[in-house]
């Protein structure tokens, strides 16, 4: 690729995107839960905890309803779950990830459909997904594309 004028200001103005990114209030509170998360000695335990029943479902899992432990195990992940999300840190750390996730995909739209409506972005998000479908999207119609 050969560098042109034209391709080091584009690299600048994604350099200074990125930089309003980073600054920006939603970037700061993700960064801030972050770090309470990673502070708060009840939600690590919290996710230690459902990292070691999350290993016993698996083990569980490759047996299905015949292992001894099925109801057992499955109790016991679903426990540890709701306790995980009813955490308010590790609620408030989803949450700001969320956000963070949005303001990315949102951006990622603009760009791409600055260059073209046809470019496909997937987001992960229904609702951005078929916002601007340009056709042959694969949802068998029901964004009543082309």
């Amino acid at each position: 690729m050969i560098a042109t004028m034209e391709g080091a200001t584009v690299l600048d103005e994604a350099d200074d995107l990125a930089k309003m990114v980073i600054g920006s209030d939603t970037a700061e509170h993700y960064r801030m839960c972050k770090h309470k998360l990673q502070h708060d000695q009840e939600a690590q335990s919290l996710i230690r905890r459902f990292g070691e029943m999350k290993e016993k479902y698996e083990e569980v899992q490759r047996f299905g309803k015949y292992h001894p432990q099925f109801d057992e195990v499955t109790g016991e992940v679903r426990e540890v779950k709701r306790e995980l999300d009813m955490n308010e840190t590790i609620a408030a750390f989803k949450k700001a990830e969320e956000d963070l996730e949005a303001l990315l995909n949102e951006l990622s739209q603009i760009i791409a459909y600055a260059v073209s409506p046809q470019i496909k972005v997937p987001t992960g998000n229904p609702f951005f997904d078929n916002l601007r479908c340009g056709g042959g999207c694969g949802a068998g119609g029901k964004c009543n594309c082309r």
